[in-house]
């Protein structure tokens, strides 16, 4: 979600696995809605049943990822920068909601194009209080019918990126008479929240509207940035895989895995790009990269109004049978991917840019 900058100033091996997440969740969601994924699974069934249980899990590599960026944004040695903290999360608000909310608005005009074809994709009406909770990114937690595919996550990313917020801006106060301590305090309550979500707040579904339920995916992510920053840096890494995989221990979860795994890719991964083993990779194909990087939240927002429209041709031409279904499968991941870019572009970017932190930062201050 920041803003482009050249494949040089880029952390390409991150780009490269939030790419990679974003094309799993577009193909998970157009394996689950429509007529298109009907007609791919007459004649591809494993490839249906694969993407719609396992290519989910992509979601676990977003949380370990935003992690790491929060981390690495807010407090690059554990200790929170010197910014308000208001400010901080008023931007984040800002630059997560308004992108979604326009994607909700593209949802619902889609919608009403497709609603005599698909109408069990459509909601049947739309209420001020679900358009109101979605512009908190309350409605899970309200209990509300999302408008579109996605919408879970973004609220639940404000939420996790809100409590590394408060554990930093804890740890600062608790460290602003013990000079000892310095950088040490936050990332210990993060391992602590992040070991509490693992062994149990992610044990209980009905958690799943909360950051907590997600907190220990995003709390490695943070905490493998901190580590990879020490002297000791396999100590640490190790140190978290242990609490990792203490918790699939208590209880095996994919979810949970998955984001371990994640961890260690991206660690291997960040190990080779210090050690400039990625000089080709920035010459060859470090502009795609870094471009798919940079459309992935874009592309998480826009896809799905892609798929609606995309499902309401199939079915009103009153197309038929594996072959049409798969080419309109990969038609609609294609343009998907081209409508990311001037989304990114025309809605994402500008939101990134809007500053009405600063002015509430001012009256702080005053």
């Amino acid at each position: 979600m920041s803003s482009p900058v050249s494949s040089s100033q880029r952390l390409l091996h991150v780009d490269g696995l939030k790419a990679v997440a974003a094309q799993l969740i577009v193909l998970h969601h157009l394996s689950a809605y429509g007529p298109i994924a009907d007609a791919v699974q007459s004649v591809l069934p494993a490839l249906i049943s694969a993407l719609y249980n396992h290519a989910r899990m992509a979601v676990q590599v977003f949380l370990v990822v935003g992690g790491f960026l929060s981390a690495r944004g807010l407090s690059q040695r554990g200790q929170l920068r010197d910014t308000a903290v208001p400010s901080l999360l008023w931007r984040r608000y800002l630059r997560l909601v308004l992108p979604f909310m326009a994607a909700v608005g593209l949802s619902l005009a889609c919608g009403l194009l497709v609603r005599p074809w698909l109408p069990d994709l459509v909601p049947e009406e739309v209420t001020l209080a679900q358009l109101v909770s979605h512009a908190l990114l309350l409605q899970g937690v309200l209990g509300h019918d999302a408008l579109t595919a996605g919408a879970w996550y973004v609220a639940v990313d404000f939420q996790l990126f809100a409590l590394l917020l408060v554990l930093l801006w804890l740890a600062r106060a608790l460290e602003a008479r013990r000079e000892a301590v310095r950088g040490l305090v936050g990332p210990l309550l993060v391992l602590g929240l992040a070991t509490a979500s693992l062994w149990l707040f992610n044990r209980v579904p009905a958690l799943d509207d909360w950051g907590l339920y997600f907190f220990g995916a995003y709390g490695l992510g943070a905490l493998l940035h901190w580590s990879l920053k020490s002297r000791h840096a396999r100590v640490h890494v190790a140190l978290i895989s242990a609490i990792g995989l203490l918790a699939l221990g208590l209880e095996w979860r994919d979810r949970i895995a998955v984001a371990l795994v994640t961890v260690w890719v991206l660690a291997l991964l960040h190990a080779r790009y210090q050690r400039g083993d990625v000089r080709l990779l920035q010459r060859s194909g470090g502009r795609w990269i870094g471009a798919l990087g940079t459309h992935s939240y874009a592309l998480f927002l826009v896809h799905y109004p892609v798929c609606l429209l995309v499902n309401a041709v199939f079915e009103q031409q009153q197309m038929d049978g594996g072959a049409a279904g798969v080419a309109m499968m990969l038609l609609a991941w294609g343009l998907a991917n081209l409508a990311s870019v001037p989304f990114h572009r025309w809605v994402e970017q500008p939101a990134g840019r809007l500053r009405f932190g600063q002015m509430l930062t001012g009256a702080q201050r005053a």
